[in-house]
């Protein structure tokens, strides 16, 4: 029995993709954090389903367990049945066609058949009915089940469509009419009551524009594009939603109460003050408001995979802990790197960059990376400091884990063997990290963790001169150096060769990280920033 789920078969990206909106590289890190974002709640909600709420001073945690019963960071049926619809959006079809919808039907089917750890009784019924008819492609049949199920059952309007939506969202960056009629279309699959519909296109509308301009505000936005009637209701449900905590409805399997405690949870829940050197990061909100939702109770997965769409749209893949990165996985073996895939490529229409990425098995190594080097981190001999070519090592591996900083491409980090690899997006580029301070400090902390472990470590970039000695700084610092003699000692160790001074947010970072006032040199000549600082 198949466990894969496939593309369509029209799905090739057109050349109209080139007249389209090309995303900047904050929105690309927010479109990347959609679909993780959905599998990080769903895998956080997952042992608490249906069990008693946790209450507000019990965190959540990815310990598996649950209804599957699931490994420890392992993602639900939620996810499960978002990556059947991410598998066809991924490349570029159009959602609304009937050659895309008949292909995500299959991969339903496929996936109720041979990957399903857990399955909605509505979904269960609209699909096994839909197996068994004789009519029609397999999308009207699909379709015309949960209209014949919408029609025969009082309570038709389950959160099985909007817990997968947000993929859709990509999709329809450019297409606001677009995205409407996906949504519909993909949600009335197995979902057609008009609740469940109206609330994917909310949430849809919530997603595209957190992406595309970075704040919540297209829930409310997406109000307006429903009768005038229906924006009465929605208005007030909304309202209640931010008057109330998320546990308020205390049966959410409603998609309405659904949409309401993960709504809630995103809203009440406080953006932390930008406050580095205490520890306080805007971009922990994601994690914050994720656990909000967990904290709900009831279907703890679902409220918490809704919630983790909208909020990785608007937070951003940087922005998720990398610990939770490293945890998540589920069918069909994909872990977190194949899920940005699978996101990035469906806001790129199907597209990837001019290197490959983000498909491409090993991105190319420009000529600046340099020579493959490594030199041990002057405090602790156990951290090698490198670059991407160092990377292309084939034998037996002198390390037992690497923290990428750089992009890196989907095949394993060394060749030929089995390390710990931990992805870090950071970009090498000012002004281009919106959570900076937060990136720089999970992957410091990162190598503690992977140092404490006993694991030797590799920190890589491309050329090894500007975001591994920052990271490699604040590690320092982590270990109670001041920032000034963390990044001296660095700077000497790289043989005293480096590009941090031509980015001077990452600089002046390691020493806000640890309180301190950043010491910048007067000029921006390389040669007297070196005397005047070291």
């Amino acid at each position: 029995m198949t466990t894969s789920v496939a593309s369509s078969a029209d799905t090739t990206p057109t050349a109209a993709f080139l007249g389209t909106r090309v995303l900047d590289i904050h929105a690309m890190d927010r479109a990347a954090g959609v679909l993780l974002g959905a599998a990080c709640g769903d895998a956080l909600g997952v042992p608490y389903e249906f069990g008693r709420r946790l209450t507000d001073d019990q965190q959540p945690a990815m310990i598996g367990g649950g209804l599957g019963p699931y490994q420890p960071g392992e993602y639900s049926d939620d996810t499960q049945m978002h990556v059947c619809i991410a598998a066809v959006a991924a490349g570029g079809a159009d959602l609304t066609s009937p050659a895309a919808l008949d292909q995500i039907a299959r991969n339903f089917q496929a996936w109720r058949m041979g990957g399903a750890s857990d399955i909605g009784s509505q979904t269960s019924n609209v699909l096994s009915t839909a197996e068994n008819s004789e009519t029609g492609t397999p999308g009207q049949a699909m379709t015309a089940a949960a209209d014949a199920y919408t029609a025969r059952t009082r309570y038709s309007a389950g959160n099985g469509s909007l817990m997968r939506t947000g993929i859709v969202a990509l999709a329809y960056l450019d297409d606001i009419d677009g995205m409407v009629t996906a949504a519909t279309r993909v949600s009335s699959l197995t979902h057609s009551d008009p609740e469940c519909v109206e609330a994917c296109i909310l949430w849809c509308s919530g997603i595209r524009t957190a992406v595309l301009e970075g704040t919540f505000d297209g829930v409310r936005q997406g109000v307006q594009l429903l009768s005038a009637e229906r924006q009465i209701v929605w208005n007030a449900r909304l309202d209640e939603a931010e008057a109330n905590p998320p546990h308020h409805w205390p049966r959410n399997g409603y998609v309405v109460t659904a949409l309401q405690a993960a709504w809630s949870a995103i809203i009440r829940t406080p953006v932390p003050q930008h406050a580095p050197h205490h520890g306080s990061f805007p971009a922990q909100h994601f994690q914050l408001a994720t656990e909000a939702a967990v904290r709900a109770g009831d279907d703890t997965d679902t409220v918490a995979a809704i919630a983790g769409a909208l909020l990785g749209a608007r937070w951003g893949v940087s922005a998720i802990p990398l610990n939770w990165q490293q945890s998540v996985n589920g069918w069909p073996k994909m872990t977190a790197p194949d899920l940005i895939r699978l996101a990035v490529l469906t806001a790129r229409k199907g597209y990837d960059d001019p290197d490959g990425w983000p498909s491409v098995r090993r991105v190319p190594i420009p000529a600046y990376a340099g020579e493959a080097f490594a030199v041990a981190h002057p405090e602790d001999p156990g951290l090698l400091l490198g670059n991407l070519p160092l990377t292309r090592y084939e034998g037996k591996a002198p390390v037992e884990a690497v923290v990428s900083l750089c992009r890196v491409g989907q095949d394993p980090i060394l060749s030929g063997t089995d390390v710990e690899h931990v992805r870090v997006w950071l970009v090498d580029k000012e002004g281009a990290n919106a959570n900076l301070h937060f990136v720089l400090d999970q992957a410091a902390r990162e190598i503690v963790r992977l140092r404490q472990e006993g694991k030797r470590v590799l920190l890589h970039c491309v050329a090894g001169r500007s975001r591994t000695p920052a990271v490699a700084a604040v590690y320092s610092t982590l270990l109670g150096t001041p920032p000034h003699s963390a990044l001296t000692a660095i700077w000497r160790a790289l043989g005293q060769r480096w590009t941090l001074f031509a980015h001077w947010q990452l600089h002046d970072a390691v020493y806000e990280l640890a309180g301190h006032q950043p010491r910048r040199p007067r000029s921006w000549s390389l040669g007297r920033v070196v005397r005047k600082l070291w």
